[in-house]
């Protein structure tokens, strides 16, 4: 199965699959690439980290969705390059139609809270402000509605008397980083089942 990885950032839970790969536990899966809406994301220095072809795409203009023409066009390369399945791994931008419609039912988010609680930005911020005992973690189907796909995995972290919103961070953060190595190693078996 071969796989993308979008992202918007410093790419801690894109390493964390590429990780996996090295250590061969996506024995079914290939990372065949990394895709970045930001020229200057840290993301980008994975690539020769880990051998995986790395690249900035143009998203256009708007700060959190795409222009539909370049959401074609990501759309576009993403089919070229044989993706099986999109990763969606911080990436800071609504998914629509141009994206959706040619990879239905293979594009998976992560998300950092135990969905459906507390969709949208600043997860962890929205279940912190809250003070719900547990937060976690959730990996999902991508749809029209946003963070509002089936569950494919989920991870719940205790908050503690003695957290502090930056402890409680790094726990969901460490749990993100096992759950969606695995949800995608599931995804290849049923994948080659096929």
């Amino acid at each position: 199965m071969r796989v993308a990885l979008l992202g918007s950032g410093r790419g801690s839970n894109a390493e964390a699959v590429l990780r996996a790969q090295a250590d061969r536990q996506l024995e079914s899966a290939q990372v065949v690439g990394i895709y970045c809406d930001l020229p200057t994301a840290p993301m980008l220095a994975l690539g020769p980290k880990y051998g995986v072809p790395a690249t900035f795409l143009d998203p256009g203009p708007f700060k959190t969705k795409f222009s539909p023409e370049q959401e074609a066009f990501w759309a576009r390369t993403l089919a070229e390059d044989g993706v099986d399945l999109v990763v969606l791994a911080g990436f800071m931008r609504v998914v629509k139609a141009p994206l959706l419609e040619p990879f239905a039912s293979r594009i998976i988010n992560l998300h950092p809270t135990l969905l459906p609680a507390f969709p949208g930005l600043d997860g962890i911020g929205q279940t912190w402000r809250a003070g719900v005992p547990t937060g976690g973690c959730t990996v999902h189907w991508v749809t029209a509605e946003v963070d509002g796909g089936t569950h494919l995995g989920q991870t719940k972290v205790t908050r503690t008397p003695d957290d502090t919103l930056e402890t409680f961070a790094h726990k969901i953060h460490a749990a993100e980083h096992a759950l969606l190595p695995r949800v995608i190693a599931e995804l290849a078996t049923l994948f080659h089942a096929r």
